[in-house]
């Protein structure tokens, strides 16, 4: 299925996830930091939603108190609450 996500207080503007059950099979980020947000993107695919949010959850950027990591984390614990 396809989840969208609208992040908040960091520069991507939108996560868009391709999710089978409870394993990640894509992500794309609109807007941010295109090396690290691809590179992210490459790195959660086949993880299962769990492992990803344990992964990033609370990862800062600079001097805010959340990143495009966190929100991802965000977007896969609102996932999780509404279909799994």
């Amino acid at each position: 299925m396809t989840f969208e996500y609208t992040p908040q207080g960091v520069c991507s503007i939108k996560m868009i996830f391709e999710i089978e059950g409870n394993i990640i099979k894509d992500l794309k980020i609109i807007g941010g930091c295109p090396g690290n947000t691809v590179g992210v993107s490459m790195l959660v695919k086949g993880r299962t939603v769990e492992e990803v949010i344990n992964m990033l959850k609370g990862i800062p950027c600079g001097g805010k108190t959340t990143s495009c990591p966190d929100q991802i984390s965000h977007a896969l614990l609102e996932y999780k609450e509404k279909y799994l």
